[in-house]
């Protein structure tokens, strides 16, 4: 992979880059904590940020601007050990019961036993549109980068450049797509042991509180109003590499798909399923 890593983060940089507002670097300036009080820190001037779990509460950030398009890029390092039961989340969101939504959310697992890291999209208040993923890393051990790249025809879903899922725009078989509610940046860590780990089965440690996981080099791009009127920019998705490694990730690490959940959906389908 990472012989043409480098090479597909500099293909997309060129495509991105052009015509663009960017926001980033430090956390004072960019984000308000929302809750878990001093659970939540900023250290090194306003380039690294903590959350922390506790019995008592968890706790979450959000940003001060909203976001209509762009590309977000952030940097995390998970918690480490027996994370069971934890879910740390980052996600783009409106606000409201017809909200929108662009979700990563890292489910917790006992020590030496993989993540799950859960996506999914709403538009108009409706979700289910999941995918999960194992990671073909530690992402307790170092930072790694998480991206969303939210254009008005596709979401693209990054990790390390790495593209694990490219969702497109269906609204031509009636399906809503997330376009037209500014949506802020989000993050939080929380006890969720009643499903996140083993569907609930194995339960958060509280002997291994706190739980805390970090935070640095967030940037934020946004898309600017002549980049919309450019057809090109408009239909421009994954090169060649980025196919290549889209299929790599889906082929070796994806773990579960709503569109092949024929339980789920015994009268077939969702549309976009159907049609992507």
């Amino acid at each position: 992979m990472g012989s043409f890593t480098h090479y597909g983060f500099l293909i997309l940089a060129l495509l991105f880059s052009s015509c663009m507002v960017t926001y980033g670097g430090n956390f004072f300036q960019e984000f308000d904590f929302t809750w878990g009080g001093n659970r939540a820190k900023i250290f090194n001037g306003g380039q690294l940020l903590s959350l922390s779990l506790d019995k008592v509460s968890g706790s979450g950030f959000q940003s001060k601007k909203e976001h209509l398009f762009g590309r977000i890029d952030m940097q995390i390092k998970l918690v480490a050990g027996n994370s069971a039961g934890t879910v740390t989340t980052y996600y783009l969101s409106s606000q409201g019961p017809t909200h929108d939504e662009i979700d990563f959310e890292f489910l917790g697992n006992v020590t030496g036993e993989p993540y799950i890291l859960h996506t999914n999209i709403y538009a108009q208040g409706k979700g289910n549109k999941e995918q999960q993923f194992y990671l073909w890393f530690d992402p307790t051990k170092n930072f790694h980068t998480y991206s969303i790249i939210w254009k008005p025809q596709h979401i693209i879903f990054l990790v390390d450049n790495t593209p694990i899922r490219v969702y497109k725009n269906a609204e031509s078989v009636g399906v809503p797509f997330p376009k037209n509610q500014p949506m802020r940046i989000y993050s939080s860590l929380w006890n969720a042991d009643d499903w996140a780990t083993r569907g609930g089965l194995v339960k958060t440690d509280w002997a291994q509180a706190p739980f805390t996981a970090y935070y640095r080099n967030y940037v934020a791009q946004s898309f600017s109003p002549s980049q919309f009127s450019d057809q090109k920019w408009q239909n421009q998705e994954l090169d060649a590499n980025g196919r290549r490694r889209l299929r790599w990730v889906q082929k070796n690490f994806m773990i579960y798909n709503y569109c092949t959940d024929i339980k789920r959906f015994p009268q077939g389908f969702p549309p976009e399923c159907r049609r992507f």
